[in-house]
């Protein structure tokens, strides 16, 4: 019998990087839970190991290389090589760019950019060594640009830079990266965008899903669904994509 694989999911102490940890576990991979605050991984955690899965919970700072450095040594002691990476972690810091201060810029792209080159970095030499990998990056649609989201646009356009080139260099090892643009998920960060624009989040979900060509909003089981696909083993031909899972087509 095959080795259960090690995936790492970061940010998944709730929303969709909670829904991908739950499912790539019932996959039958052996999942750390990564998160700022390891307790608050407790209940993804709890959720896996009732259905019978593997998880591990790990406090990092992921924009912090040595922190990042660390959980992945501990992950690959406790529950062996991580040869999956679901960079997922992310915060919203939304301003018009007029208001937006250095630090609301610094602190997303720090979360996001520099978290994803950090658990990249230190991911990689285990899949280069196992001769599989599998890196999953979440982008966004607001990666087209989005009122208000300077520093989050940029930062997950530049997701889609990296992802493409982590698919250039890493390919020969047999590791692959692509990218999850989700449109529209029902989770506390758009709960916290309908807040922001003044609108009660019922509102905002109804309003949305009429604009969506499969007319209704998507959930994060959409983008584990996704995930799951593409970190399986009959996607190894799959590599340097942006999969916009938005529920129609962006440009």
């Amino acid at each position: 019998m095959t080795e259960a694989r090690t995936a790492i999911v970061t940010g998944a102490a709730r929303g969709i990087g909670a829904a991908v940890a739950a499912r790539l576990a019932s996959d039958g991979m052996k999942v750390a839970i990564v998160d700022l605050d390891q307790d608050a991984c407790a209940s993804t955690v709890d959720t896996i190991t009732a259905a019978g899965g593997t998880a591990l919970a790990v406090g990092a700072d992921v924009s912090d290389a040595a922190a990042v450095d660390a959980a992945v040594a501990r992950i690959a002691d406790e529950l062996g090589a991580p040869t999956v990476l679901i960079n997922n972690a992310g915060i919203l810091r939304d301003n018009l760019l007029f208001k937006m201060t250095v630090e609301d810029w610094d602190l997303v792209m720090g979360v996001h950019l520099r978290g994803a080159f950090n658990m990249a970095k230190a991911a990689q030499k285990f899949m280069v060594e196992a001769k599989f990998g599998r890196i999953v990056n979440l982008s966004s649609t607001s990666a087209l640009g989005n009122r208000g989201q300077a520093n989050y646009s940029a930062a997950k356009a530049g997701m889609q830079g990296l992802t493409k080139t982590l698919a250039i260099e890493l390919g020969k090892f047999g590791v692959t990266s692509n990218a999850i643009a989700p449109g529209f998920i029902v989770t506390d960060m758009t709960a916290a965008t309908a807040e922001r624009v003044g609108v009660p989040f019922d509102d905002f979900i109804k309003f949305s899903a009429e604009q969506i060509p499969v007319a209704r909003v998507g959930q994060p089981e959409d983008i584990a669904n996704t995930a799951s696909f593409l970190v399986s083993e009959g996607a190894g031909f799959v590599s340097g994509q942006v999969i916009y899972v938005a529920g129609g087509p962006k440009d």
